[in-house]
């Protein structure tokens, strides 16, 4: 049994951020109601290429395990079976702009009068509060106006996003631990509660030491490639056949590295005895490494560092090929395969957390539009399919 069975989360939103939540949910045994708009659907099923027979691969990697069920929020009707679904379920999660929640009537006020105990969430661009309260947010917006953009590149250069969706998806994480503690706390006290979760407050929680630099000393952090500002070595350096990344973080480690790279009178010289003098001396210290580091492979480095290196930060920079086809990540069967009823057979990316020794599996494949229309109807809400073909024909669906 999945640790959620037995939960059924209604989730309206749309793109990345409520749509990872939900798939992490729907992977720990919730049922997962997806709820779209007829005829269109998810913004991401129109995201790509690429398309597999017309299914969006984007789409894919942030809808599995879920149902689909097409409703038309503004129209009344659908209105009516909406609610009527929340007395059924046990979340609501929306990502919505501020206040159109309560323009259609439905807002976290409304339907905790329809079911007593209803966990809710939202999650906004900019909050429920402040003066950008009604602005859209997507995660490059995020990224530029939370500070993630003037952190990222080389120190004389542009700057740059980073190429995941890191503020959709970390506050998919943040609101997936909201609603379980929510659903904690009503197990408890029998209420209903309402989340609220903002891109911009979470980009800003991402900031970390960078953030604490400013905060506390006033200083601002620049641009540093992929440098560390107070760890040396922390960088990429190119071996004989393709990139690898080292650091040194700790005196003990760098007196490891230098060992495993046969440098070892780099150990005791007073340019690089201390984190301070290696700091003083980053680009004299990282010459060196890059001259002794060219001389092998990565492979040789890598095993070399399994060998003698203790621990010490050392990988290969390995493209997406790379990745896949590693020993390590192919023992681990993180890869799952499944059938799709229009594209045949599809490979994603398996849940990452393991339950009591099995990993959690991914029992359905990403949803076609509306789908679920009769199952979802019929069992929940007593329609018959003459009820819902008419549902169909009005628009409703």
């Amino acid at each position: 049994m999945l640790p959620l069975q037995g939960i059924r989360i209604l989730d309206l939103t749309r793109m990345v951020a409520g749509a990872y939540c939900s798939m992490i949910l729907a992977d720990l045994g919730a049922e997962v109601i997806k709820i779209e708009q007829p005829k269109v659907g998810d913004d991401t099923r129109q995201w790509g290429p690429p398309f597999i027979k017309g299914e969006s691969v984007y789409f894919f990697c942030v809808n599995r395990n879920k149902k689909s069920l097409t409703l038309d929020l503004q129209k009344d009707k659908g209105k009516e079976i909406f609610r009527a679904l929340v007395g059924k379920a046990d979340v609501v999660l929306e990502n919505f702009r501020t206040g159109t929640m309560e323009k259609y009537g439905l807002g976290y006020e409304s339907l905790k009068t329809l079911k007593p105990d209803l966990v809710y969430c939202s999650i906004t661009g900019f909050g429920l509060s402040g003066p950008y309260k009604n602005r859209p947010g997507t995660d490059p917006i995020l990224q530029a106006m939370g500070g993630i953009f003037a952190l990222v590149g080389e120190a004389d250069g542009k700057p740059y996003r980073i190429a995941l969706p890191i503020v959709d998806m970390s506050s998919g994480l943040y609101a997936h631990g909201a609603i379980l503690a929510a659903l904690i706390a009503r197990s408890q006290d029998k209420q209903s509660h309402f989340i609220e979760i903002s891109l911009l407050d979470n980009v800003l929680s991402l900031l970390l030491n960078l953030g604490s630099t400013y905060l506390n000393t006033g200083e601002v952090p620049k641009r540093q490639g992929n440098a560390h500002p107070s760890i040396v070595p922390f960088n990429v350096f190119e071996a004989k056949d393709r990139d690898v990344f080292l650091s040194a973080s700790a005196d003990s480690r760098w007196k490891k590295l230098c060992q495993t790279l046969e440098l070892e009178a780099m150990i005791d010289d007073p340019r690089f005895s201390t984190i301070k003098a290696r700091i003083e001396h980053r680009h004299e210290l990282e010459r060196l490494l890059q001259e002794r580091l060219k001389e092998k492979t990565a492979g040789e480095w890598m095993e070399r560092m399994d060998k003698t290196g203790e621990g010490t930060p050392f990988a290969p920079i390995n493209t997406l090929d790379h990745v896949f086809q590693d020993p390590h990540v192919v023992s681990r069967d993180i890869v799952a395969e499944i059938e799709h009823p229009v594209t045949g057979k599809i490979r994603m990316v398996a849940p990452p957390v393991h339950y009591d020794g099995a990993r959690c599996e991914v029992r359905m494949p990403p949803p076609r539009l509306g789908e679920h229309n009769g199952e979802v109807l019929s069992r929940l809400l007593g329609y018959d399919e003459a009820q819902v073909a008419e549902l169909q024909k009005e628009g409703i669906l």
